[in-house]
């Protein structure tokens, strides 16, 4: 299919030097029904897009919905109409939208359907100023074709600094000691502290704010260890961190930084059971989302010892309630969510939100969009079930690997009947990437900002395309198949004979099916979640494993079994629609021709 391009405009004169696009990247971002600026997205890959822009005298409008920096603001005026306008109820907001070509928030406003509907299609941008999005329906903007971009990097050095502040406070009861004194009393021995210097701080989340902290703390005269499965293990060594699993990292600490997303594998990843493994007198920061710890269960550790003190900026629910004993505990201090509050981090945050919704108002692309671009509806047609399969194969992959374990080069292949030069794999690269990182990061990855993402993170994804010459030209892929090199598995069998986790896949009547797992051949259909065991191939196993899930109401959707020889070794497949309790999992674990096993959520 040729490249071709619609004659359109952007909604702002191109700059002198103008970023040229990204070979791998693609998007279209509709304007109004005058104007618009776009890429098609060509099938074959020697096909280059084509760009045109036509300049335009008007200036577009930009809301500014709550409080920006002064230096933000500047640059949205040098090339725009700027209406700030705060504190808007919706009727107000519905109303002023319609005339406006970009929104710029901040977490107080929300940015509904509704909001999206009410501009009558003139919204094509939504900056977020910050990380978080929780308060903008990205399935909304992507219907109504409006980029959202946010600013997850400016708040970086303010959100370490926070940490470390808190870890020093709590040390030495700061606040305690604060409040004290302004009471009119003068408890200095009730107040001792304990010292940094040659203690054992793990920084649970390696990525820019948690090696910020690391850096701090080894100023300090910290030992540091960190957990964090993508971490470059060349980059902790730079700096002296040494990389460790997660239950090395709780157990042998003095302090517990936290700087992980709040993502399914993480929620409440403090509990009962972890908070039994941690060294006795542990202290714990959390400057990172309060959903990571089960507060219910922090404040049993508290109160048992298990915990010394805890230092939160972040709660599960925001504000916390006046009556939280969590709060109110006296070994814990608290403060208001200020991880980002400095002067500096506030104008940083106004100058990247405002460069990425001028440059989305330009046409060009941003890496930090958030949402889903448009594309091609032939093409989405086509791939659309292998779309799925190949994040799906992303997840399995990721989830198979060790903790401990740095992901840092992934190797894809795909089997079609088709020419190399006629199969376009960037949405299905991109979802693989989804696949890999989403699982365990905050990061919302798509056709946009894959590749970025990726490489900012050191991760490394070759594809080889091969041809299979009894398939048929009709269907764009016969399988995919993904291996992640140099790393260790929770699940041995899933390790190819030449050292590679190896997950294949293949698309069947529509639905996705994962047909290899390691050398095993196998065939489950990839819907809710998998079981995967390796056992010795004998009489019952089926059945017994089947009793067990049954017990617990746990409907089974599919099962197979991939095997060497007969009364050798297998690998059994089982699909199940609802999550089994540990307990039900611990009971497949114990049966004695089950060798391992392991529980992989879709």
């Amino acid at each position: 299919m040729a490249a071709s391009a619609s004659a359109s405009s952007s909604f702002l004169p191109a700059p002198a030097s103008r970023k040229s696009l990204p070979s791998s990247l693609s998007w279209k971002i509709p304007l109004s029904s005058a104007f618009g600026v776009s890429v098609c997205l060509p099938r074959r890959r020697q096909a280059a897009p084509v760009f045109v822009v036509v300049g335009m005298e008007a200036k577009p409008t930009v809301l500014v919905a709550e409080k920006l920096g002064e230096a933000g603001l500047k640059l949205l005026k040098d090339v725009a109409n700027v209406d700030c306008s705060y504190n808007l109820s919706p009727e107000e907001l519905y109303t002023k939208i319609s005339l406006c070509d970009a929104l710029i928030v901040r977490s107080a406003t929300k940015v509904t359907r509704d909001v999206f509907e009410a501009s009558g299609g003139r919204l094509k941008v939504v900056g977020r100023a910050g990380v978080g999005i929780d308060n903008v329906d990205l399935a909304a903007a992507t219907e109504h074709g409006c980029l959202v971009v946010n600013a997850p990097t400016a708040n970086t050095v303010a959100a370490a600094e926070h940490g470390i502040a808190l870890l020093a406070a709590m040390a030495r009861n700061i606040a305690q000691a604060d409040a004290s004194v302004k009471a009119g009393k003068w408890q200095r021995n009730k107040y001792v502290g304990v010292s940094l210097v040659s203690k054992t701080l793990a920084v649970m989340g390696f990525g820019k704010v948690g090696s910020e902290v690391a850096r701090r703390a080894k100023g300090l005269g910290m030992h540091v260890v960190a957990h964090d499965p993508y971490a470059p293990a060349d980059r902790a060594r730079a700096i002296g961190v040494e990389l460790v699993s997660f239950d090395e990292a709780i157990s042998t600490s003095d302090f517990i930084s936290l700087h992980m997303p709040l993502t399914a594998a993480t929620s409440k990843v403090l509990n009962d059971e972890t908070f039994a493994k941690m060294k006795k007198g542990v202290r714990i920061v959390n400057v990172a989302r309060g959903g990571v710890i089960d507060e219910a269960a922090l404040v049993k550790a508290l109160d048992a010892g298990i915990v010394a003190q805890a230092a939160l900026d972040v709660f599960t629910e925001e504000p916390p309630s006046k009556d939280s004993k969590l709060v109110l505990h006296d070994k814990v201090t608290v403060t208001p969510h200020l991880g980002a509050s400095t002067m500096e981090a506030q104008e940083g945050v106004a100058i990247e939100i405002a460069e990425a919704v001028v440059g989305a108002l330009r046409g060009e692309l941003a890496a930090t969009a958030v949402n889903a671009p448009m594309v091609s509806a032939e093409v989405l047609t086509e791939l659309k079930p292998f779309v799925q399969l190949a994040e799906m194969l992303g997840r399995l992959a990721v989830q198979l690997v060790a903790g401990g374990s740095g992901v840092k080069s992934v190797k894809v292949t795909y089997a079609s009947a088709r020419p190399p030069d006629d199969l376009d794999t960037r949405l299905l690269r991109a979802m693989i990437t989804k696949g890999l990182i989403e699982p365990i990061s905050s990061v919302f990855v798509n056709l946009v900002n894959a590749d970025f993402t990726a490489k900012q993170r050191g991760l490394r994804i070759g594809e080889e395309r091969i041809i299979i010459l009894d398939g048929s030209p009709e269907n764009p892929l016969e399988s995919i198949q993904v291996q992640i090199a140099n790393v260790q598995s929770r699940f041995a069998s899933a390790m190819s004979e030449s050292g590679e986790i190896t997950v294949e896949g293949r698309v069947k009547d529509g639905i996705p099916h994962l047909t290899k797992v390691g050398s095993f051949e196998v065939d489950v259909s990839l819907e809710g979640s998998i079981i995967l065991c390796r056992q010795i191939d004998q009489p019952g196993m089926i059945g017994r494993v089947g009793s067990i899930l049954g017990e617990e109401n746990i409907n089974v959707s599919f099962m197979s079994v991939g095997r060497i020889a007969p009364r050798k070794h297998a690998v059994m497949a089982i699909g199940v629609d609802e999550q089994p309790s540990s307990e039900s999992l611990k009971r497949i674990g114990e049966i004695s021709a089950i060798e391992e096993f392991v529980f992989l959520k879709l």
